[in-house]
């Protein structure tokens, strides 16, 4: 190591601390501080993030919360957990197809627990634990439609496996190789929950580097449900729409992110992908069930060492569906 190398290593500090901002139509601005910091359990696994995070929006919504992502003993295990809380106040233009606006009060409090296991080569094997309580309110008439069709929330209790692919050759920054998760969720009220059913998701992405550091990322998702109420229906999770605003029992979608090198720790984002909410999967052949959204960006490789990147972003959905975020870590 040079002693320029081991400058640069004593300037590089564990600790993390950056804004983020989000801002659209229906939720109006959200704006949040994320604190971590960042460790390397051993020298031969992915460094570990411990974060906590604020956000506050002008709808009066709030959240905060712990997460740490794992990785330990040559990254042969891995741990992902978080606790959240909060209000989520949200201004739907056009909430479930009604065609009217009106607002929803979410009380959220949810814990979450994922460990694997690497079985052999780049596959891991591995449970989770989901424990959600939180109760969703309307403001004046619409309190009585949400009670109508069954949108009202509930306390989810689940249990599922969790099988993983790996060959990324960095988890939170990859210039190459591929990532394939897939997963179920048992809610059963035998655990505590108001609801037994059941959700299964699927998630692959590719990475593919070209030019002097250039990437373009490919994702295709998705997330089944059986025998769902309606406040565990799959919900359209595309940049540039409202989380919620959509609802379906099943929901997939394919997204395109190119990410090129520009200067130094400076880069540039451009991305687009279609989604599709659905009760059959025929239906994915009719317009009214596609959701196509492109957006583009600027990027900051914010710690390097450890493969955290801020992106500033602007996406945009059809209709008035669209947005800006500035937020931590690539979409996938």
């Amino acid at each position: 190591m040079t002693e320029t190398d081991q400058s640069n290593e004593k300037r590089e500090s564990p600790w993390l601390i950056t804004p983020t901002v989000s801002a659209d139509p229906k939720l109006g601005t959200t704006l949040g501080t994320v604190f971590g910091y960042i460790k390397a359990l051993d020298p031969e696994s992915t460094p570990s993030l411990f974060t906590s995070f604020v956000t506050y929006s002008d709808t009066d919504s709030y959240v905060g919360g712990v997460f740490s992502d794992v990785y330990y003993d040559g990254d042969k295990h891995r741990v992902k957990a978080g606790y959240i809380n909060g209000k989520i106040r949200n201004e739907y233009d056009d909430f479930l197809g009604t065609g009217r606006q009106f607002k929803t009060e979410d009380n959220i409090d949810s814990f979450f627990f994922r460990y694997l296991q690497r079985l052999i080569g780049d596959w891991y094997l591995g449970g989770q634990v989901i424990v959600s309580d939180y109760v969703i309110g309307a403001d004046g008439i619409f309190d009585s439609i949400l009670a109508q069709v069954g949108f009202t929330g509930f306390t989810s209790n689940g249990i599922g496996l969790v099988g993983e692919f790996d060959s990324r050759d960095e988890p939170r920054d990859p210039h190459a190789g591929k990532h394939f998760v897939v997963q179920n969720v048992a809610y059963r009220e035998s655990l505590g929950g108001e609801e037994s059913f059941d959700a299964y998701k699927a998630n692959y992405s590719n990475y593919w580097g070209f030019g002097d550091g250039h990437v373009l990322a490919t994702n295709v998702r998705g997330r089944w449900t059986h025998d769902a109420p309606l406040g565990g229906y799959s919900s359209l999770n595309m940049r540039g729409y409202t989380s919620g605003n959509y609802l379906a029992k099943h929901y997939s979608h394919i997204n395109l992110d190119a990410r090129f090198n520009i200067y130094d720790r400076w880069g540039a984002s451009l991305f687009g992908g279609v989604g599709c909410l659905y009760d059959k999967a025929s239906s994915c052949n009719q317009s009214e069930s596609l959701y196509p959204m492109l957006g583009a960006g600027i990027i900051f490789d914010l710690k390097p060492d450890a493969g955290i990147v801020l992106r500033l972003e602007y996406a945009k959905g059809e209709s008035d569906n669209e947005a800006y975020y500035l937020s931590l870590g690539h979409p996938f």
